[in-house]
């Protein structure tokens, strides 16, 4: 079994990674500022901030795994690519794979480009969108001494739209993913099958990759 950390491991994205990791009988450790409502069985709670790597102890020593799930909301709002750049000077040069859920606008709209954002965004939207962007850029361009991978979520992915698990999932490469009628969605537990799936097989090494039904 994996070690796999989650950063904003009680949130909407981090807390379904949490679930679905521990229920696979992986060592699982969820980072948050807060205490989780329901605690679930066999995961460890670290209590601290995300921009204070150093606060965390030796929580990223062998682990197989750290998957950052924090969105660019609230007090996090500027924050977001600071913890990433603390994550990737931690992280480079070990055996341990970052992950990051980013955002759909990063996504391409068709292969070959071009991708969501470029089409226009909402300005309500921009700087979140903004973010998930630039995170991206920031892993692609870390080197070859840190393994990451990216997920890019559809374009209908929170706690507004919770869905139900299925245990399905589609793999879009770059390209969004879309259903028939043009729906572009998942549910939180299903997305996070589709990480604990990718810390498992390995099948996108320094990629990014999107998800949907």
């Amino acid at each position: 079994m994996a070690r796999i950390v989650v950063i904003g491991g009680t949130g909407y994205a981090g807390g379904h990674i949490v679930a679905e990791a521990a229920a696979r009988g992986h060592e699982t450790v969820a980072i948050s500022r807060t205490k989780p409502e329901t605690p679930i069985a066999g995961v460890t709670y670290v209590q601290a901030d995300a921009a204070d790597i150093d606060a965390m102890g030796d929580v990223f020593e062998g682990a197989d795994a750290a998957v950052s799930a924090i969105s660019p909301r609230g007090d996090m709002t500027d924050k977001v690519l600071d913890v990433l750049q603390g994550l990737v000077a931690k992280l480079r040069g070990t055996k341990t794979r970052l992950g990051i859920v980013g955002g759909a606008m990063g996504s391409l709209s068709a292969p070959g480009g071009p991708r969501l954002w470029d089409l226009g965004v909402a300005d309500e939207l921009k700087h979140e969108a903004g973010v998930g962007i630039d995170s991206l850029e920031l892993v692609q361009n870390a080197g070859d001494d840190l393994d990451w991978f990216f997920v890019h979520p559809p374009k209908l992915f929170g706690a507004w739209a919770p869905g139900e698990r299925t245990g399905h999932y589609r793999d879009g490469g770059e390209v969004i993913v879309e259903d028939a009628e043009g729906n572009s969605t998942i549910s939180g537990e299903d997305f996070a099958i589709a990480v604990v799936d990718e810390i498992e097989q390995g099948n996108h090494r320094r990629e990014r990759f999107t998800v949907g039904y």
